[in-house]
């Protein structure tokens, strides 16, 4: 102000190079006419910063459609300009505003936090070719209820991202995952295999511990099984986005009273991440859109399997053990009064040992015998 004040003083004085003075204050002639027709105006008032906003914006997002980015934004925190400009294109809304409008209005309503905007990466993305190929399944951190603590249970197609189930969980066992996960493969039938975590109830890539009685259970059915590389979570890396999704969108900071109630929140979210929600990994469709149910239904009896021609076949022992040509081998607590079969190897005097059509170990007749 004290520098435009000064300018117009110098300006209106008599006989003074207007032109010259402008260069002098670093300003071009049209600006210094400017301040000087402001000021015989409005006086000192007239030299304070105006709004550079035009009086007149054609091209401005009318009021209406502002209210409905900012009502799907409200209703959806942590959805971003592509994902609203998607939502109400598919409810046919017209000329609904490009993605870096909308995100202006969120800006300019104060629904965008620079810092968490700034942070943002964009991720490589892979997937499996057709739906039901993988499916990837974890529980997310357990959070406290009123009652108890709930651990939820999240099952996700690989290739669409569909989230076949989020189940409220009391505990993290073997047979509420069994229980769980029946329910699911009723509805969408069997995925071609799973990709899991490990330890309990998963199983584990290390082979002095690998199976538990969920996992044989799965390669009765033909579920192939694969674990995540040890303290490398990002193997199961799109389970572990939609975790953060469902922290965000369904759990945040809400109290739950029981699993009951929780789970009323995750099949009513469950339906909007689906059905609704534009995803960026699919370009903006919906999971729904690229999701298909499995041509495998799930079996309520498990026939036995058949190891055909030429497979040596023994049963494991009550302590997880087996034994073949006075050579013992341990398989496993979770082995006990199961079938297996034994198949030649290289070198001569190896042999693979196989559950329902799984390798599951290697037998070494050259090592000595205990």
């Amino acid at each position: 102000m004290e520098q435009r004040r000064e300018f117009v003083m110098l300006f209106e004085q008599e006989s003074v190079n207007r032109r010259a003075l402008c260069r002098r204050f670093g300003i071009s002639p049209e600006t210094g006419y400017a301040l000087a027709h402001r000021y015989r105006q409005d006086g000192e008032a007239g030299l304070a910063d105006r709004s550079r906003r035009p009086k007149r914006s054609p091209d401005r997002t009318g009021d209406e459609m502002e209210a409905l980015v900012l009502r799907v934004r409200d209703a959806h925190p942590s959805w971003g300009g592509r994902k609203i400009g998607r939502r109400l294109r598919d409810l046919d809304h017209k000329e609904v505003p490009s993605a870096s409008t909308i995100t202006e209005i969120l800006r300019r309503h104060q629904r965008i936090d620079p810092a968490a905007s700034a942070a943002r990466e964009q991720p490589q993305r892979f997937e499996r070719a057709a739906p039901n190929e993988l499916w990837q399944m974890d529980f997310k951190g357990h959070f406290p209820l009123a009652r108890g603590r709930c651990h939820p249970l999240t099952v996700l197609d690989d290739h669409s991202r569909y989230a076949l189930g989020i189940r409220a969980c009391g505990n993290e066992t073997e047979g509420t995952v069994e229980s769980e996960l029946k329910a699911i493969f009723r509805r969408y039938g069997l995925p071609d295999g799973m990709l899991m975590d490990n330890g309990s109830p998963w199983g584990s890539a290390n082979a002095a511990h690998r199976y538990t009685h969920f996992e044989l259970w799965l390669l009765e059915l033909g579920v192939a099984v694969t674990h995540g590389r040890p303290y490398h979570p990002q193997t199961q890396g799109k389970d572990e986005r939609f975790h953060r999704t469902l922290a965000a969108e369904a759990i945040g900071r809400r109290s739950f009273a029981d699993l009951a109630a929780c789970q009323r929140r995750f099949d009513a979210w469950r339906e909007v991440y689906n059905t609704e929600r534009p995803h960026d990994a699919l370009g903006l469709a919906t999971p729904i859109a690229r999701y298909r149910s499995s041509r495998r239904p799930f079996p309520e009896t498990i026939e036995t399997y058949d190891y055909g021609p030429g497979a040596i076949l023994r049963r494991v022992n009550d302590t997880g053990w087996l034994s073949f040509r006075n050579h013992p081998l341990k398989l496993g607590r979770a082995f006990i009064h199961r079938q297996v079969a034994l198949r030649p190897a290289v070198p001569e005097g190896c042999f693979d040992v196989f559950f329902c059509g799984h390798k599951v170990a290697t037998f070494d007749l050259n090592e000595a015998a205990p």
